[in-house]
């Protein structure tokens, strides 16, 4: 018989602030002798095109993550009694070259995602969400993705660079990673360098919910055409932590106004407890900007909500 999950060090028996800085303060990879959903930090942002620092952010969300306790009133669940989370470190990649990093941060998904289980990566920046991707393809074949962002990601290349954080999604549905009919970007705003760039987007199979419309249809408005759009595909999240607006996320390398609050995206996160979500990202986390630690804060609760539902859909 498989022995009851391990979960978080006692916050009432021993300060939050005490201890190894794992994620929600779980055990590591190497503490238990199996495990269902693991976190893992990939320190990369070697594809940056603004402000650097995002290989910072997995460490920064660990320690935000402190404050995160046993039960989450919002899912009436207890993810860590539910199923084995684990911290699984960090993907050691290649810092100046940007190609070998792709495969290595895939080869390093590939390993956790053994089974079909699911990985909630810490980022780094958002050019990982391609090999994120392409280990998700080998388990679960094309899946829907629903992209939380200020920005498509969807242009060709930035300097004749085909992989940078402005380009993942492009590549991937290119690649044939994606259900191009079951495929969204939430949060869209800013400028663009051309109409064509809205075109092409369509033409690669996405649709786009923009920042605008929460405030002519709400959330459950927005809720309803994320899910009437993926339907019952197996669902890869990726979450830019610049999707919110920069009152609440100052730390991130190309913060955009109007966005969404940390309200808004935990809510339409928890809507999403009744997919299948093989595994997500939370990405652009970049620390040296950020004040009293809110964006890490912001990104540590995004994160404890993914494994909150990857936990309860487990037990489906």
């Amino acid at each position: 018989m498989r022995a009851a999950p391990v979960g978080q060090v006692d916050g009432q028996a021993s300060p939050r602030y005490a201890g190894l800085t794992t994620f929600a303060r779980l055990p590591r990879r190497e503490d238990v002798a199996d495990w269902d959903v693991a976190v893992v930090g990939v320190p990369f942002d070697s594809g940056v095109t603004f402000r650097p620092g995002a290989r910072f952010g997995p460490t920064a969300i660990r320690e935000a993550s402190r404050l995160l306790r046993p039960y989450n009133p919002a899912l009436d669940v207890l993810p860590f009694e539910l199923t084995q989370v684990v911290d699984a470190g960090d993907i050691a990649c290649n810092p100046f070259d940007i190609p070998v990093a792709l495969e290595e941060i895939q080869a390093g998904l590939a390993n956790l995602m053994t089974d079909g289980r699911p990985v909630v990566t810490l980022g780094g920046d958002h050019t990982l969400a391609l090999p994120a991707l392409r280990a998700v393809h080998a388990q679960h074949g094309p899946v829907a993705l629903v992209h939380f962002d200020a920005h498509l990601d969807t242009w060709d290349t930035y300097f004749n660079a085909p992989y940078t954080h402005g380009t993942p999604f492009r590549r991937a549905s290119e690649e044939g990673l994606l259900r191009k009919d079951r495929s969204a970007h939430v949060g869209i705003r800013g400028s663009l360098y051309d109409p064509k760039d809205l075109v092409d987007d369509e033409k690669l199979g996405f649709t786009i919910v923009h920042c605008r419309d929460f405030d002519r249809i709400g959330t459950d408005g927005i809720l309803e055409r994320i899910l009437d759009r993926i339907g019952d595909a197996p669902l890869y999240v990726s979450i830019d932590i610049d999707v919110l607006d920069p009152g609440f996320a100052p730390a991130t390398g190309t913060p955009e106004a109007g966005g969404m609050t940390s309200r808004e995206l935990l809510e339409v996160l928890r809507g999403l407890r009744e997919t299948r979500i093989v595994s997500a990202d939370i990405v652009e986390v970049s620390p040296a900007y950020d004040h009293a630690g809110i964006t890490a804060v912001a990104a540590a609760n995004v994160a404890y909500e993914l494994v909150s539902i990857m936990a309860a859909q487990s037990t489906r």
